[in-house]
């Protein structure tokens, strides 16, 4: 069951082109009541579907150009333990779990190659982590997305109870 309709996704769309956009400049744009854009909004959040309203960094232009992805492999009874340890690292944006040989794959950042193998340094230093592999990341070309999933999943769910999707 789809949990959002056409008219949230647009809403979404609309707020990753310009977070900063006001009520009533969305609901001028969707061509709805500003109401209607206070109560889609509220009922994301209280989804948990939009959790936050947040900058896009450019972190090659904060000069952090050396960016890399780091797979650990780790004794399974450290989980908890390593994460924790890896969000002490200043260097760590993001930290998924992962299925196959390496347990977590680390996003991170670093203003050189030598900060980034010292930030490897720590994490391999932490008890728990067996192994690590290094994949550094060249290019963006295609930045994290998610638009074109919602519209695919809401493309026949409608625009909403009460009005109709725009021509």
């Amino acid at each position: 069951m789809t949990r959002i309709d056409r008219l949230d996704s647009e809403l979404l769309k609309r707020l990753n082109i310009n977070a900063r956009a006001g009520v009533a400049e969305l609901a001028g744009q969707l061509g709805i009541s500003r109401n209607t854009v206070v109560a889609r909004l509220q009922r994301l959040e209280d989804l948990g579907i939009l959790k936050g309203y947040k900058p896009v960094i450019d972190l090659e232009a904060a000069g952090l150009p050396v960016q890399a992805f780091v797979g650990l492999e780790l004794d399974q009874r450290q989980l908890a333990q390593v994460i924790t340890a890896l969000g002490e690292i200043p260097e760590v944006l993001e930290v998924t779990t992962q299925a196959g040989r390496e347990d977590l794959l680390v996003k991170v950042a670093a203003a050189t190659l030598t900060q980034l193998q010292q930030a490897v340094g720590r994490m391999i230093a932490i008890r728990g982590v067996r192994h690590s592999n290094t994949t550094m990341s060249i290019s963006t070309p295609m930045p994290y997305r998610v638009q074109p999933l919602l519209d695919h999943l809401t493309s026949e769910a409608g625009w909403g109870r009460s009005t109709a999707l725009p021509g």
